[in-house]
């Protein structure tokens, strides 16, 4: 199908961008649509040391500060954009969708404004409101383009996210995510297992199937066995290593589910089952429809089918209504889990959320001693878990980027296949093993979040993905289309002078 684009510069010409990321996963692979966007529009991504011609703001509306955060970075940028002729700065995500206007309001120098619905119409508003020379504000109520249709650059040549969903149908009290994203939207299989197919093909070893709520996948076409399903089908898929999936919801997570990670070999043995309290009561308020008991079963048959699996989980300190004895609960389950890791976090209101204008906001010096508490916590049951794994030979994606001391340590970084980071020394390999190769080595001490092996590695593996990072390549997958007509594909790009169609 042919689309028109916008005429693509000269290299000379070309005009520079910056993504800046704010957010869940799903943003970092949103951020990657756009960035393949706008480079398929023409521009180039900016290097380090320079001022892009365009900044994108990609945001995130969850917590507490996010506001403040953007306000104060746009106020960072104004003097840059005053010195910088042309200088064009855009803001998405999911505060653009639901601050609006306000945003142009607030920030009068921000050229464009568009919403979770609408990424695919980013480089139109770039050239119109240059061309206009006034700000654009694109906010869709619904989805325009399922993001699997459009261009990709990702950000990785050894590892890959693919959306099976977007949206999420659930109704918890503290999040405003459905509002922002919308009802759940479901690929096809055949779409996901396409995708995937396409990563293998440029070099990818690890994919990680991602959804706001990936365990209810085939809610739309009425299956309830359809992640199980398509976990075993991406299984399949010959050159794929390693397989993960974020983030489930324990009300939905099936028997099926862990039968499929536990029999499908590239399926890697992690599991991050949000648990958001411990106290049946919070639980109860958050609108969570389950329990403790079903939370702590959940875990129960996963490690009886995955001995080795590493849980990791969500937790919210200080909801409104939280007592004393609701925060000794959640205390209870994270040391009866053994997490792996635990991410952590304030309650903070939300505007537009029922917990928002709920009775018994915590005071903050309780909501910060109590999430003082819970850390020591949890940083004593990971630490005790990363402990045993002491001596033991694990196998590493080598990583780039995630190690901020291996330059000084000389050491380099990898995940282990249940999502552990392992700080690696490299012994006669140094510059030789590249990230997205395969080593092998031994864990020699163990701290709460990240486990060290300081002896030589046992085991080197080159692979495509390695071949790929060396020579400088990162994957770009064109957009899978979702055969649904009714969602539409993206509008074509102006057509300027020197126009030319890319079929």
């Amino acid at each position: 199908m042919a689309m028109t684009t916008a005429a693509i510069p000269a290299p000379s010409e070309a005009r520079t961008y910056e993504v800046r990321t704010y957010g869940c996963q799903m943003n970092v692979h949103d951020s990657e649509r756009i960035s393949g966007l706008l480079e398929a529009a023409g521009y180039v991504r900016a290097p380090q040391d320079g001022d892009p011609d365009v900044v994108v703001f990609n945001t995130c509306a969850v917590r507490e500060n996010a506001d403040n955060r953007l306000y104060g970075n746009l106020g960072h940028l104004r003097p840059v954009k005053d010195s910088h002729p042309g200088m064009q700065i855009a803001v998405g995500g999911c505060l653009a969708q639901k601050d609006r206007g306000d945003i142009v309001a607030k920030a009068p120098w921000v050229d464009v404004v568009f919403g979770t619905h609408n990424i695919g119409s980013l480089p139109a508003l770039l050239e119109r409101a240059r061309h206009n020379a006034d700000a654009e504000v694109e906010i869709l109520e619904s989805l325009e383009v399922f993001p699997s249709t459009l261009p990709t650059r990702r950000e990785s040549t050894y590892a890959g996210w693919v959306s099976v969903s977007v949206g999420c149908n659930n109704t918890c009290t503290f999040c405003i995510v459905p509002s922002l994203r919308g009802k759940e939207k479901d690929r096809r299989p055949g779409d996901v297992l396409a995708e995937v197919r396409a990563l293998v093909a440029e070099g990818v070893l690890e994919v990680t199937l991602l959804g706001q709520n990936v365990n209810s996948y085939g809610v739309e076409f009425g299956d309830r066995f359809a992640f199980g399903k398509l976990l075993r089908a991406t299984g399949e898929i010959e050159g794929l290593e390693r397989i993960r999936f974020t983030s489930p919801h324990p009300k939905d997570f099936t028997d099926d589910v862990i039968a499929a990670m536990a029999e499908t070999p590239s399926v890697c043995h992690q599991l991050h089952m949000p648990l958001q309290s411990g106290s049946d009561t919070m639980l109860k308020a958050m609108r969570r429809s389950y329990r403790q008991d079903r939370y702590l079963g959940i875990i129960e048959k996963v490690r009886a089918a995955m001995p080795d699996a590493a849980i990791t989980t969500d937790i919210i300190v200080g909801f409104p209504g939280e007592t004393e004895a609701d925060f000794q609960a959640t205390l209870d389950v994270v040391r009866e889990a053994r997490f792996a890791n635990a991410f952590t976090f304030q309650y903070s209101k939300r505007p537009g959320t029922p917990a928002a204008t709920m009775d018994g906001q915590i005071p903050k010096d309780v909501v910060k001693d109590r999430y003082g508490r819970l850390m020591e916590v949890v940083e004593e049951v990971t630490w005790a878990e990363n402990r045993t794994l002491v001596g033991r030979e694990v196998e590493l994606l080598v990583a780039v980027g995630e190690g901020r001391k291996d330059e000084r340590t000389g050491r380099m970084t990898g995940r282990a296949r249940d999502g552990r980071l392992v700080h690696f020394n490299t012994g006669d390999l140094a510059g030789v093993i590249r990230p997205g190769d395969i080593v092998h080595t031994e864990i020699t001490y163990a701290a709460p979040h990240h486990l060290n092996a300081d002896g030589a590695p046992l085991a080197h593996r080159t692979t495509r993905a390695g071949d790929a990072w060396a020579a400088g390549r990162t994957a770009r997958t064109p957009g899978v289309n979702l055969g649904l007509p009714t969602i539409g594909v993206p509008a074509p790009l102006p057509v300027q002078a020197a126009a030319c169609q890319t079929n």
